[in-house]
């Protein structure tokens, strides 16, 4: 196989995910890991048997051809354009970048350079969110009515070392929790057309309860809770509510709703779970998982189709395109609590191609 060098850049929390799911795909060839905090990179490097290196050193290696970028959501767009003006294709933890107008500049820098752009979240791509979509396509649903999509936590300042970025521009639930809603929503249903929302911050600082800096309080700078409606392409009305501010709830991840039926899809943060579907005048019964990668946390399956897409010269599926639409989708439920109406998307983006087959025994899905 062919493998393509990859170097990665932030060694953070989900660097840990990303190493563990890389080891299943062999054409991913790790060049060298890299972090501000250089003790961090050499731990992690240790830990997966890699080589910590400078970013300087992994932009300059010819080896490499993706840059994998899991820095802060803030450093997103910047350590990305610095792999494009490297001539390297990058692959970005979501979300794409902290604004809708960073994340145009990075799309339209990578055509103009010829190279391409992907990020997170690859979770649609799970056997379970690809088998919900087998099922729509064929039409047990019939015609798309809306759905919910629902996230609501009381703030990840309960568990995270160092929750700071969820609070600062570029965090809060839409932009953490929303990419993972949003994407596969769009790969069930198609691209989103209109936006309404509400956007509130309850709270002006949080106190991380979280080791080993319990007690510390840190401010808030975005909306805590967000709640909205979109309106789909094919018509169908999704409200969605993504929240750091609610003790508990009863509703489930995700549902979708049709004429003829009712599908529960299982929580898109994980690539797999239990589908449930109720056709009209039943009842809802499990259904069987026919996709693969439903069994374990595939976190970088993103990574390896691109990888994919390169050699055999087709499309990825957490492309830059689907990135961005989601960027602006995400954008405009604040855009459309400040003034009060409702917001067109301006992006399109087409639907992912459905993954059918195994990227790890090294045959190139269609």
């Amino acid at each position: 196989m062919d493998k393509v060098g990859i170097g990665i850049i932030g060694c953070g929390n989900i660097s840990s995910a990303y190493l563990k799911a890389m080891a299943a795909f062999p054409i991913l060839d790790i060049r060298g890991l890299s972090d501000l905090n250089t003790a961090l990179a050499e731990q992690r490097a240790a830990e997966f048997g890699l080589q910590a290196r400078s970013v300087e050193d992994l932009m300059q290696d010819p080896a490499i051809e993706i840059i994998v970028n899991l820095t802060v959501p803030k450093a997103h767009v910047a350590v990305a354009m610095q792999a494009l003006n490297a001539g390297k294709h990058t692959y970005s933890e979501k979300p794409l970048g902290i604004n809708f107008a960073e994340g145009q500049k990075l799309a339209e820098a990578a055509r103009a350079k010829g190279l391409r752009i992907g990020a997170a979240p690859d979770t649609f791509l799970g056997g379970s969110h690809q088998t919900a979509r087998e099922m729509i396509d064929a039409g047990v649903l019939g015609t798309p009515v809306g759905g919910t999509a629902t996230f609501m936590c009381p703030g990840h300042e309960r568990w995270h070392p160092n929750p700071d970025f969820y609070y600062e521009v570029g965090g809060g639930p839409m932009l953490d929790m929303g990419p993972y809603y949003i994407t596969d929503l769009v790969n069930l249903l198609g691209p989103v057309s209109r936006v309404a929302g509400f956007a509130i911050a309850p709270r002006k600082e949080r106190l991380i309860t979280s080791q080993p800096r319990n007690g510390e309080t840190i401010p808030v700078h975005v909306a805590t809770h967000v709640a909205g409606v979109m309106a789909f392409d094919c018509g169908a009305v999704v409200q969605i509510g993504m929240s750091f501010d609610v003790a508990g709830h009863k509703h489930v991840p995700l549902e979708i709703y049709g004429t003829d039926g009712t599908l529960i899809v299982p929580d898109p943060n994980h690539f797999g779970g239990q589908i449930d579907y109720l056709k009209k005048g039943g009842s809802f019964e499990p259904q069987e998982t026919t996709r693969p990668y439903a069994d374990g946390n595939y976190r970088s399956i993103g990574v390896a189709d691109m990888a994919h897409g390169l050699r055999s010269n087709r499309p990825h599926r957490a492309n830059g395109d689907l990135a961005l639409h989601v960027l602006e989708v995400m954008e405009a439920f604040q855009r459309a609590a400040e003034s009060g109406t409702t917001i067109d998307i301006r992006t399109k983006t087409e639907r992912p191609a459905p993954l059918s087959v195994s990227l790890i025994d090294g045959r190139l899905a269609r």
